[in-house]
């Protein structure tokens, strides 16, 4: 897989990238963790064609949000010091907003566009960077497929009634009882929900005002299939009452 890397450094991680334009993951980077954010920003302006000066970076750990990078003067290494996260570029992307009376609206044709060199699009074709990358592009598609394939194998384990144990980052191992499975309206993607052993959710079985199941506030919670295992996981006892 082709990698736009920094000479001359020692200390790296290697990330994708995405933004708001296109969420996909367009390419892989590597960036020096010394690197500050400001300076991270000014390279991303570059690669994604938002702006440093009013873009917002997020960095992700599959579909979880670790953090946002909102301090100029800190390093990267503060907040992404291992490979595989994914820097997300939050921006407009020079969608500029004019009184249309006053000042005329300026387009390039598709042709035009084509044959100017300082256009992302052309950045992309000549390092064969994001869709212009055919192979980069099949292994990310063979990525997602065979996700799919293990969403798909992991949620047919999900017996509604059975017993499991629920493990998503940065949150406690919570085990529970599995009491739907399948999709959430307005909400991509496969879900399992659970009523947990311990108020540790985050509702009481519905979403957005729908009703998927029934249990007390803050029992209920909605988890991908890749996070929930099915087992023998009887409720844990916090009975403290024999301690001495």
């Amino acid at each position: 897989m082709a990698l736009i890397t920094e000479p001359g450094k020692s200390d790296f991680i290697v990330a994708n990238v995405s933004n708001s334009h296109n969420d996909a993951v367009a390419f892989q980077v590597k960036f020096a963790k010394d690197l500050t954010v400001a300076q991270l920003k000014s390279k991303l302006e570059i690669l994604t064609g938002g702006c440093a000066g009013t873009m917002k970076v997020e960095v992700y750990k599959g579909d979880t949000c670790l953090s946002t990078l909102d301090n100029n003067d800190a390093l990267l290494g503060y907040y992404a010091n291992s490979d595989g996260l994914r820097l997300h570029v939050i921006d407009s992307f020079a969608s500029f907003c004019f009184d249309s009376a006053a000042v005329e609206k300026f387009e390039l044709t598709k042709d035009q566009y084509e044959q100017r060199t300082d256009s992302v699009r052309n950045y992309l074709k000549q390092n064969r960077l994001g869709k212009y990358n055919e192979e980069e592009m099949q292994q990310a598609e063979e990525k997602r497929r065979l996700q799919a394939e293990e969403i798909q194998k992991r949620a047919e384990l999900c017996v509604i009634g059975a017993r499991c144990e629920v493990t998503v980052p940065g949150n406690p191992t919570r085990r529970g009882t599995i009491r739907y499975n399948g999709q959430l309206e307005g909400k991509n993607g496969h879900f399992i929900g659970i009523e947990y052993d311990e108020p540790l959710g985050k509702n009481n079985g519905s979403v957005a005002g729908k009703a998927y199941f029934s249990c007390a506030p803050n029992y209920g919670g909605f988890v991908s299939p890749l996070s929930v295992t099915v087992g023998d996981f009887p409720p844990e006892d916090f009975n403290l009452d024999d301690e001495l």
